[in-house]
């Protein structure tokens, strides 16, 4: 829920007329105030996940934000870890709160993530939270970046809910958002895109497998089930096969 030092529903409003890189350079210094920061309950259980894969050297966390995924990164790195974001504030504010003392090594690089500047050079990557803001014919592009920054048998990781059904109000309430969104973009610009229904599972697995990974499905027990037993929430683990 927002707090009482969170944005104003003046300050909320401005952002949504902007571009998506302009709102979130202006949400940026009250970002951790939101829900929209992803809760420490997911980046634990997805960190509880990963590090049986590992040892891990270097690590990437794509779309950044304020750097609560790169913080976890740090418990399972040992080399380095970098956040990347195309929002010059969310990294300002990722920088002010992260702590850079001691191993692993912490650097920040501004980037859009359809276009990222790294060839080979981490072990992990992960992302969280970030995946509305790219249309579905722009995944390839995202994938491939991630692909390419990894060394071969690198892992791309990001945890995926399940998806409300149509008895649920969570679900029409999605639904109500994306249609809202659709209509602002079509009349407004700057287009600020943020979707909560262009990520299906099975599209998203079929695109990782095009970019060149081998891709499995982790369940996050520490988020729960589902009152048919299925998991709320499961890892993504894509494996750069070459």
């Amino acid at each position: 829920m927002f707090t009482a030092h969170g944005p104003t529903l003046r300050e909320l409003a401005v952002q949504a007329l902007s571009s998506t890189q302009r709102g979130y350079d202006l949400l940026a210094p009250k970002f951790d105030l939101t829900p929209f920061r992803t809760p420490d309950p997911v980046l634990d259980s997805v960190a509880r996940a990963l590090r049986p894969l590992g040892p891990f050297a270097a690590g990437l966390d794509i779309c950044c934000g304020t750097g609560a995924g790169t913080g976890m990164l740090r418990e399972l790195c040992t080399d380095r870890v970098t956040g990347v974001d195309f929002s010059a504030g969310m990294l300002a504010a990722a920088r002010a709160v992260t702590a850079t003392s001691g191993p692993p090594a912490v650097s920040w690089v501004r980037a859009d993530a359809r276009s990222l500047p790294f060839e080979g050079d981490f072990d992990l990557a992960v992302s969280f939270g970030a995946f509305g803001h790219f249309l579905p014919e722009e995944r390839p592009l995202l994938f491939a970046g991630a692909h390419a920054a990894l060394r071969p048998g690198g892992l791309f990781a990001f945890p995926v809910l399940a998806p409300p059904g149509p008895r649920t109000r969570l679900y029409w309430a999605l639904l109500a958002f994306d249609l809202v969104m659709r209509v602002r973009n079509a009349l407004w610009r700057p287009q600020f895109v943020m979707y909560y229904r262009t990520f299906p599972l099975g599209g998203v697995l079929a695109d990782l497998q095009r970019a060149g990974f081998e891709v499995r499905l982790i369940p996050l027990a520490g988020l729960g089930r589902l009152p048919g037993g299925a998991p709320r929430a499961r890892l993504v683990i894509a494996r750069r096969r070459d």
